[in-house]
């Protein structure tokens, strides 16, 4: 039976558990995902707790689309990073102020209304990622509840897959990143919470993902949420459905698609 288990996490399906704030708005730490992995063919990372050696060989390999959500691995550590796809291979790619240049085009990117996101002291930090980071952002509502009131846009990129991104920091040192062409066979990542994330804008010292990721470092595509936890669970099993975030159970992970990309 445990062997069964490894190779369907392996080929078809595994968990996966959010433990950062990198690509909120659209995750939360406490989100439990379910990981296919058979998107975009198999490799060395595909195997449960990477146990084969780096390799860039895949197995039926096919290239991600725009605006999936995909696990990858980081070039000297053997983590799981959950990211977007912004850019793929032979595209030219660079960040100007914070915002993506696309083969020369900048991507669309529409204000939207504040996010409201719920304050939790408990909240993970991890890498360049912190909900404190949102401190200037902190109301009291009416009924005393406590939220983070978050600027936020939504960009579409050029096969219409629109998603919403926060952008709060002006001057941070990911806004910018010097154009590049992306090698055939890999990708360019970036997490939604644009100001802290650490992905393909990162140097790998920075624990970030050091610049375009190859293919064959891609574990696997985000599908869905299964259930989320706010943090409260404790031992105590009357805690275990208060701490439930009901509203984010099967949730789809893939973006919708814009019709048109929407006027700058």
């Amino acid at each position: 039976m445990l062997l069964a288990v490894l190779a369907f996490h392996s080929i078809v399906a595994k968990p996966f558990y959010i433990p950062s704030t990198s690509m909120l708005p659209n995750l939360m730490v406490g989100d439990r995902l379910v990981v296919t992995k058979y998107p975009y063919g198999w490799s060395w990372v595909s195997a449960s707790f990477h146990v084969l050696p780096r390799s860039e060989t895949r197995i039926w390999g096919s290239d991600p689309e725009y605006g999936d959500i995909v696990i990858a691995v980081p070039p000297v550590r053997d983590e799981d990073y959950i990211k977007r796809v912004v850019g793929l291979p032979g595209d030219t790619l660079e960040v100007k102020n914070g915002r993506i240049i696309l083969n020369g085009q900048q991507v669309p990117r529409t204000i939207e209304p504040p996010i409201r996101l719920p304050y939790d002291p408990d909240q993970l930090c991890g890498g360049l990622t912190c909900l404190r980071d949102f401190s200037p952002y902190l109301i009291t509502l009416e009924n005393g509840q406590q939220v983070y009131e978050v600027p936020a846009y939504r960009e579409t990129l050029p096969n219409g897959a629109s998603y919403l991104v926060i952008d709060h920091e002006d001057d941070d040192p990911l806004d910018n990143f010097a154009e590049i062409t992306i090698p055939a066979g890999h990708i360019f990542m970036m997490g939604d919470n644009r100001d802290h994330s650490a992905d393909s804008r990162a140097p790998a010292a920075a624990q970030g993902l050091g610049g375009p990721v190859p293919i064959a470092n891609v574990g696997g595509r985000a599908e869905f949420i299964t259930f989320s936890l706010d943090g409260t669970t404790g031992w105590n099993p009357a805690t275990w459905l208060s701490s439930l975030r009901g509203e984010r159970a099967w949730s789809t992970l893939r973006p919708p698609l814009a019709e048109e990309a929407p006027a700058e």
